[in-house]
């Protein structure tokens, strides 16, 4: 009996050592694609933002299956298929994640397998979902636009904003879910970048991301933007900058400022922008005696110099300041000043101080005449 007995225990202890500790492990079936083809698992290069191969699979009889080492960290991957454009996005952990992928289909691939990747296929199929609603209205409001149907437009814009209003507190009532989750820091990131929140509120959101969390290469950048931000909120010191002028001198923001100083960012090819100037021009008439400085930074494209140039002169542009870098929208200044849509206008105190921002028209005139009031 004793023999037996040990006999049992050993084999136990086969089977305890046979079980599957797969950690961080990958498995799928696959459909429209051939065997024999190679399955390339990539996480995101932090530093040039693109894809990094980190280690390859196999299909075989229609699935694939990888063993891959262990995560410090929680990361945004993804999935390629040799000879396939497309990729499947997963967030890599420590558990065994189960995909059912078709080759026509990527983006509706099914994951499965982990607390990280529930949380991401409920953000992605949002997502989706939305972008589905978007094009259904941008298309029916085309049509009402041809028919003249202004009922109609109003009624789209206002489910336009209904829609916009559900976005954000999805993405609010996800994120109080999943605040251990990788998937919060995506969330707080696109809060952020769409402006959908201020940086203050996505600010006091990234407060309750965990640490493990705000430690990932995300959760840094984030807390980075959010440091950038809050340097062009309205009550901060406005970002410091030199940059060349028309005739190539360095001209600093500190050598522009006045009892009240507009910071005006716009470019030679932005519409908007030159319908705007008029305004801009006639306030700086009204208020130039009694202290109104402007200084003009422009986005225009590299190699478009003359363009910069002519724009000014037919804009009757030439009274105040004017710099550019001609980097687009890779301008340092911009960057500085989160300006990610133009014409931006920051208006600031004989300090320095940004006291109001993006005001246009009548409302920045008037701003201006009570400030220097």
């Amino acid at each position: 009996m004793k023999k037996i007995a040990l006999l049992i225990f050993g084999l136990t202890l086969v089977l305890v050592g046979c079980q599957e500790d797969k950690g961080y492990y990958l498995t799928g079936t696959v459909e429209g694609i051939e065997n024999g083809k190679k399955v390339y698992i990539s996480d995101r290069d932090e530093t040039t933002n693109s894809l990094k191969t980190i280690d390859t699979a196999t299909i075989q009889e229609g699935s694939f299956e990888i063993d891959l080492e262990e995560q410090d960290q929680p990361v945004l991957s993804f999935l390629r298929f040799e000879g396939v454009n497309g990729t499947v996005a997963f967030i890599s952990e420590n558990q065994k994640i189960n995909f059912e992928i078709h080759k026509d289909s990527l983006r509706d691939a099914k994951i499965s397998g982990g607390k990280e990747n529930e949380a991401l296929s409920e953000y992605l199929a949002h997502f989706k979902k939305l972008n589905q609603e978007m094009v259904e209205i941008q298309q029916e409001t085309r049509q009402a636009m041809m028919e003249q149907d202004t009922a109609k437009i109003y009624s789209l814009r206002e489910s336009q904003a209904e829609m916009r209003d559900n976005d954000v507190n999805f993405k609010k009532e996800l994120f109080n879910r999943n605040k251990d989750s990788y998937v919060s820091v995506m969330l707080l990131s696109d809060l952020l970048n769409m402006r959908s929140l201020s940086s203050a509120e996505v600010r006091e959101m990234y407060a309750d991301v965990s640490d493990r969390i705000k430690e990932t290469a995300l959760g840094k950048s984030l807390k980075e933007n959010l440091d950038n931000a809050m340097a062009a909120e309205v009550g901060s010191k406005a970002p410091s900058f030199t940059a060349p002028n028309p005739e190539g001198e360095n001209i600093s923001l500190e050598e522009s400022l006045g009892k009240v100083t507009v910071v005006d960012f716009w470019a030679a090819w932005c519409k908007p922008c030159r319908i705007e100037n008029p305004n801009l021009v006639r306030t700086y008439n009204k208020y130039k005696d009694q202290g109104l400085n402007v200084i003009s930074v422009s986005l225009d494209r590299p190699g478009q110099k003359d363009r910069w140039i002519q724009a000014i002169e037919e804009d009757n542009l030439e009274q105040w300041d004017h710099v550019s870098n001609l980097q687009f929208w890779k301008d340092p200044i911009a960057k500085k000043y989160r300006v990610n849509a133009i014409p931006a206008t920051f208006i600031l105190d004989e300090n320095g101080v940004i006291v109001a921002k993006n005001l246009r028209g009548d409302a920045l005139s008037e701003k201006i005449g009570e400030l220097l009031d």
